[in-house]
């Protein structure tokens, strides 16, 4: 459905994209995971014809990007991060003038909106600027779809909505996905990675690896330990001073680490280390690897 090859853009000095290389399924849900910053809208604006790439190819169901602009936007669907409706236009009125624009209607398209539209059709006559984030999202996701589109572009779609809706929005995506839909989801959080069929992991405008996501994490070389005790905040220090530790970063109530090689002993070691520092109540404990972790130790190889 969609292959991109060496796709590089630049803004004055700040190299956005370099060399980006990579293959969409028809249907699959692929997910172009990375920080703010990392290339993400960037990317998804080549691809949706909003801007030109520096150099490079890419072909969405056999159309080019540069050459097959028109037929491209007749049939993707591209809901940017931040909400861009028309906020001063009722929930129905913004509806209508999308389907308007690509020449159907909402009664046309209805039964593939349904779900989504559906909870906020109560609101209809209620400005979009007035609605809840939550809202705004399903609204901007029924506006991107009323055209039945071939491709669905997300950029970061649940930042700043609150969990419940967070989980929505994503049960709507697998129901799309059933539809024949291909989904092309950006996002900074590495829980949603899960719910994709494929990742790209990106970070600084490169692809550090394309895969699913139990693959990135089977392919993890280190075994992950996690590490508790008192005073966290001087305990990452000293585990990072230990002459064995390779990474250490903060995951919630634990840091992670991993060494620089495969000892049985090393857990003993850090902990008669930490103790002699004088930390108590040391939890140290091998764990299965996040996609997190995954994404962090690949970041961390290439500094």
């Amino acid at each position: 459905m969609i292959v991109v090859h060496n796709i590089s853009k630049r803004y004055r000095k700040l190299q956005a994209l370099s060399g980006i290389s990579l293959s969409v399924g028809k249907g699959e849900i692929f997910g172009l995971i990375g920080p703010d910053g990392a290339g993400k809208t960037t990317l998804f604006r080549i691809l949706t014809t909003l801007i030109l790439a520096d150099s490079g190819t890419a072909t969405l169901n056999g159309w080019d990007i540069v050459h097959d602009y028109c037929r491209i936007r007749e049939n993707v669907g591209y809901m940017p991060g931040r909400f861009s409706l028309y906020q001063t236009m009722t929930v129905e009125e913004n509806l209508d003038f999308f389907a308007t624009l690509f020449r159907t209607t909402i009664a046309e398209n209805y039964d593939l909106i349904k779900d989504i539209y559906s909870q906020i059709e109560p609101f209809k006559d209620r400005m979009a600027g007035k609605l809840s984030g939550g809202m705004k999202q399903k609204l901007a996701l029924s506006c991107a779809l009323i055209h039945r589109p071939l491709v669905l572009f997300l950029d970061e779609p649940t930042t700043g909505i609150d969990p419940v809706s967070r989980k929505e929005l994503w049960a709507m995506l697998q129901k799309l996905k059933s539809e024949g839909i291909t989904i092309v989801v950006s996002t900074p959080y590495m829980d949603e990675a899960m719910m994709c069929d494929r990742i790209a992991m990106i970070q600084k405008g490169s692809i550090m690896t394309i895969d699913t996501p139990q693959g990135i994490i089977d392919k993890m070389p280190q075994k992950i330990f996690a590490v508790k005790a008192g005073n966290m905040s001087c305990l990452l220090a000293d585990l990072r001073k230990f002459e064995s530790t390779e990474t250490c970063h903060t995951f919630g109530e634990f840091h992670h680490i991993t060494f620089r090689y495969d000892n049985e002993k090393l857990c003993d070691e850090m902990k008669f280390y930490l103790q002699k520092l004088g930390y108590n109540g040391v939890e140290i404990k091998e764990i299965e690897p996040t996609i997190e972790d995954c994404f962090m130790n690949l970041t961390d190889s290439r500094i």
